[in-house]
Order: C-alpha cells, then sequence, then structure tokens
C-alpha cells in the first residue's frame, strides 16, 4: 500500500493557499485588514441614557425623553400616558414617595427604573414629578 495519498492531500492544501494568496494581489490569507471588514457588526446599539449625563446630571424632561417615553409617551403595555390627566389622577394621589417607591421597584409591565438602570434617585424623581406635573399634578421637584 502506498502512502502517496497523503503526501498529494499535502502538496495540493499548499498550492491551494499559494493561489489563494497570488488571487489577493500576493497578500497573505490571513490580511489583518480584510478580515476585519469582514467581522464588522451589521449593526450597534447605543443607550441613549447611557451618555446623557449620568451621576445626578440628567434632569426630569431629559431622563422622561431617553427611557420614559417609549411607554408613557404613547401609553403602550397600558402605561399612562403623559398628558392623560384621569389616567394621572389616582398615581399623582399616592405623593412622590409612592410613585418613587413604584418606579424604583418596577411595576407591572415597567421595569425596575423604568429601564434607566443608571438613573440616580434624584434623576428618576425628577422624571416622575416632570411626568406628573404634565399630567394634572403638582408635585414639587426633589432637592
Amino acid at each position: 500500500m502506498s502512502h502517496a495519498y497523503p503526501r498529494t492531500f499535502v502538496l495540493l492544501s499548499a498550492l491551494s493557499v499559494s493561489a489563494a494568496a497570488f488571487a489577493m494581489g500576493g497578500k497573505p490569507p490571513a490580511d489583518d485588514e480584510g478580515t476585519l471588514a469582514r467581522i464588522q457588526p451589521v449593526a450597534r446599539l447605543h443607550l441613549a441614557g447611557a451618555t446623557g449625563g449620568g451621576a445626578g446630571g440628567r434632569s426630569g424632561e431629559q431622563l422622561f425623553q431617553a427611557a420614559c417615553n417609549a411607554c408613557h409617551g404613547t401609553g403602550v403595555l397600558n402605561a399612562p400616558k403623559v398628558g392623560d390627566n384621569g389616567a394621572w389622577a389616582p398615581r399623582i394621589a399616592k405623593g412622590l414617595d409612592g410613585l418613587l417607591k413604584s418606579a424604583t421597584n418596577g411595576l407591572n409591565a415597567m421595569p425596575p427604573k423604568g429601564g434607566a438602570a443608571d438613573a440616580t434617585d434624584k434623576e428618576l424623581a425628577s422624571a416622575i414629578v416632570y411626568m406628573a406635573n404634565k399630567s394634572g399634578g403638582s408635585l414639587k421637584e426633589p432637592k
């Protein structure tokens, strides 16, 4: 029995690699720039709240726009829509502390902190005051 087959396979493999390198303009197949270009992600995710100032730097309106508006601006998943005084009245009656507790822990379909995990208590309270006051409330801004 001859062992020509493995040698032939190795020779053909080496020729294939050389031909591929020649076809690519003489560059080796492990061209870093080409590889990086081919494996780029098809999309990138940017979280609006992640660079919005953080550490207590966002206003209630800024946090509302970044995190709360998706649900409370549209009323999706039965979220009380900002400006719907009737839907907000029983919530506003709980006061800022009650609303802050619900928002911090999450309620029904709303995740904790409304999905803005990086929000400080002050930012969250300011966003609640913003929404409540746009919906018939007169809550005072937290200090």
